[in-house]
């Protein structure tokens, strides 16, 4: 799933341009694009270990890495000239940042799952009957199948 973020480490080394400017107007893409390292880094790390991200965690953590990815683009878009952003950077951070809308909904439409399954695994513990029925047979309330009375 979380795949799709090789392109960010190519975003990072067409970034070499901005940061010979930093001291001259375009410290705030160094800043962006230092933040969405440590994005990416988090997540890579995640990959690694044992513990996975939640898809809670993957939804907010996405949402914040395209949010990066299309303040980024803005700064770098306006302050092509001034700042040397290359094109091949602008196009490979735009693709980059289309993936990471992709996989931001494919994480939140997990937590809007596991939400909804929660709800109806609450609402079946409620009403103690998973069928949906409250006749005596699966409830177990007397008075269901009854046994004739009489020449036994």
């Amino acid at each position: 799933m979380f795949a799709t973020l090789g392109l960010a480490a190519v975003a990072f080394a067409d970034a070499a341009p901005v940061r010979a400017q930093a001291a001259s107007g375009c410290e705030p893409m160094q800043k962006l694009l230092m933040d969405r390292k440590a994005m990416v880094d988090r997540i890579a790390a995640s990959q690694k270990s044992k513990k996975k991200l939640t898809p809670q965690d993957a939804c907010s953590l996405f949402g914040r890495l395209a949010n990066n990815g299309e303040a980024t683009l803005k700064f770098a878009n306006a302050n092509k000239d001034w700042c040397q952003v290359p094109d091949t950077f602008i196009q490979s951070m735009t693709e980059d940042n289309k993936k990471i809308v992709a996989v931001r909904g494919q994480a939140c439409n997990a937590v809007k799952q596991q939400a909804a399954m929660q709800k109806r695994a609450q609402q079946q513990a409620q009403g103690a009957n998973p069928f949906g029925g409250a006749d005596s047979i699966t409830s177990g309330a007397g008075g269901g199948l009854r046994i004739p009375q009489g020449a036994l």
